[in-house]
């Protein structure tokens, strides 16, 4: 499974789709609606951050 960072950006979900295209399980999580250690629990095969956000505070765990 892939843990893929919502920087509240458009592309997210192109993401999501070519990692479907892929045979990839991916799951979505908005950038302040998870912690640290609650994205390395859920033990991902990789974290993947989408483009974005537009200031740094709105980075959520990003940054």
């Amino acid at each position: 499974m892939i843990l893929l960072i919502d920087n509240y950006d458009s592309f997210t979900y192109n993401l999501v789709h070519y990692f479907g295209d892929l045979g990839t399980e991916c799951r979505v999580v908005r950038n302040d609606q998870i912690t640290v250690a609650e994205a390395f629990a859920s033990r991902p095969q990789a974290i993947v951050m989408s483009p974005g956000p537009c200031d740094p505070d709105q980075a959520g765990i990003c940054l």
